[in-house]
């Protein structure tokens, strides 16, 4: 019995997808470590107004005010947290890519785990951006899910009456 399932042009796509994500990550695990010792608020300052952003406004200004909170140890625990993200973006992409079984599930649970949190988004603030995340999202898992794979020769699961 075979651990692994054919894998197809676009299961490699989405495992590339998932690797982007986790490089992403990384990046901004290293990029929060960066700003050790540094004033973290004046550095967010800086990078809003580059950006052409009123640092006065409602999202600029709570991305500021993080930014002054910023501590050592809250730095050190983002850097972890990315980290963790990443490898288990890594391990995805690499069992998706590779055709192993276990990796369809981790897609569709991680994957589907966003759902909820996009609707509640676009729900609060609507944009076409987030409408385009969520139905990226949507199809991804779908697609996970319906390329399950099944033991062979196993039988559906059966389920008691009601």
């Amino acid at each position: 019995m075979s651990l692994a399932c054919p894998t197809s042009t676009t299961m490699r796509g989405i495992a590339l997808v998932e690797a982007v994500k986790g490089l992403i990550v990384v990046s901004a695990g290293f990029g929060a470590l960066r700003l050790l010792h540094h004033d973290a608020k004046q550095v967010a300052i800086a990078l809003v107004t580059r950006l052409h952003i009123d640092p006065n406004g409602r999202e600029a200004g709570i991305f500021v005010e993080l930014a002054d909170h910023l501590t050592s140890t809250r730095l050190w625990g983002l850097a972890v947290m990315a980290t963790a993200y990443a490898v288990v973006r890594f391990i995805e992409g690499y069992g998706l890519w590779a055709g192993k079984r276990w990796a369809s599930w981790v897609g569709v649970v991680g994957g589907g785990a966003y759902v909820p949190i996009e609707i509640y988004e676009l729900v609060r603030h609507p944009s076409v951006p987030k409408c385009g995340v969520l139905l990226f999202n949507l199809a991804v898992v779908a697609y996970l899910v319906a390329h399950l794979p099944v033991r062979p020769g196993a039988s559906p699961p059966e389920f008691g009456r009601l």
